[in-house]
């Protein structure tokens, strides 16, 4: 039995808004995919180990700490700058404070610019792959460890770097459920020491 072309005109449309509601379903993470195999945007690569060749060039690189307006925490880079050579492991380190009187968990995010370097700057470990959870008047220092990839040398564009920024800015999110027990605990052994 063929469709009216009222019954055609309504199928069309709720078809067209199924695929487009798709595509914008998957637009998030492939982006963040794109972004992260090509460093667009600024976003940094991840891996395992640092190169094996190591570039007698140098590249300075700068360390810029942010933090959401609502976040309470104190959060800094310990140097403002290294110059490293391209291709070395260098390690940097942040220092957060928690001046408040309780628990504050929060998330970093992270870029570089200029955004050519961020296909070439890779993290080997740091702080920002997990949630950090400091406790009211705690004081961390929290490392990152990099590369740039000599790879950047010979880029188009990326052998025109002369300084990377790592920008760091935190967020506060929710406590773990583990520690969100112990904070919800903690009032009621007060009274019950009263």
């Amino acid at each position: 039995m063929p469709l009216s072309p009222k019954s055609k005109t309504v199928a069309q449309t709720l078809g067209l808004v199924v695929v487009m509601g798709s595509l914008a379903w998957a637009s998030v993470p492939f982006y963040d995919w794109f972004c992260r195999v090509t460093g667009f945007g600024g976003t940094t690569g991840v891996s395992e180990v640092a190169p094996d060749e190591v570039l007698d060039q140098t590249i300075l690189v700068r360390f810029d700490a942010s933090k959401d307006r609502d976040m309470p925490w104190e959060f800094k880079p310990v140097e403002r700058q290294m110059e490293i050579r391209i291709g070395e492991t260098g390690l940097a380190f942040y220092e957060a404070y928690n001046p408040t009187d309780r628990a504050v968990a929060g998330t970093a995010t992270y870029n570089v610019t200029p955004y050519e370097a961020g296909g070439f700057f890779s993290k080997i470990q740091c702080f920002c792959f997990e949630q950090q959870v400091l406790q009211p008047g705690e004081r961390v220092m929290m490392p990152v460890t990099f590369y740039v990839d000599p790879a950047i040398v010979t880029d188009r564009d990326g052998q025109h770097v002369k300084q990377i920024t790592l920008s760091y800015t935190f967020y506060e999110t929710e406590l773990p459920a583990e520690q969100a027990a112990l904070d919800a605990a903690a009032p009621d052994a007060d009274t019950t020491l009263n």
